[in-house]
């Protein structure tokens, strides 16, 4: 079946290697139990200017869609999301200023105006999490409390993500907009995680 529009809930599972992380995205269905794998991605640890595939299954046979820095070890950069063809889907970008107490996102979109925001809802919990980020060894131990991402435009909901509690990195994507691409949202959801220190 694949990735289709009308798909609005999704299972994001990091799997951490040496050298890179890994990241599994399945459907999810109401009763909460896992779909079919319809995104794959590889991402190589240390990169200068980062660059991430996402693929449709494991064999990396068929690009899903891409999301690219424009700039190199920036802060603040923006990374482009193109689909399969080299369309472009949209962009997103990490706001430093705000993120210094609650990460915040912007996510734009290709066929829209409109900026999407997207912020952790707990400001107590993003400053424990942030304290966790300073002690050693905790790249391989993820922060195990549950987080949650807002997205909204104009104060109405367009995606939530939500890490699940565990020790292993596990999001809940809940897509509300029929109109948000559902690989540009993937693409975000993904990079909640793998830049999130960036």
């Amino acid at each position: 079946m694949g990735l289709t529009q009308t798909q609005h809930r999704f299972l994001v599972r990091q799997k951490v290697t040496p050298m890179a992380n890994r990241y599994l995205v399945h459907t999810m269905g109401p009763d909460g139990a896992e779909g079919e794998l319809v995104a794959f991605a590889h991402q190589k640890r240390l990169a200068l200017k980062e660059h991430v595939t996402l693929y449709t299954d494991e064999s990396q046979r068929q690009v899903l869609c891409t999301f690219r820095a424009r700039q190199v070890l920036d802060l603040g950069a923006t990374y482009d999301v193109h689909g399969a063809s080299g369309s472009r889907l949209g962009s997103f970008r990490k706001n430093f200023g705000a993120s210094l107490l609650r990460s915040t996102w912007h996510l734009s979109r290709h066929d829209a105006e409109e900026e999407v925001t997207g912020q952790e809802r707990s400001e107590r919990v993003a400053l424990l999490r942030r304290a966790w980020e300073f002690l050693p060894f905790t790249d391989f131990l993820p922060f195990f409390v549950p987080y949650h991402f807002d997205f909204t435009a104009s104060g109405r909901t367009v995606m939530t993500v939500d890490k699940i509690f565990g020790l292993r990195d596990r999001y809940v994507v809940d897509i509300a907009d029929p109109e948000l691409d559902r690989r540009l949202a993937i693409a975000q959801a993904v990079a909640l995680d793998a830049l999130q220190s960036r």
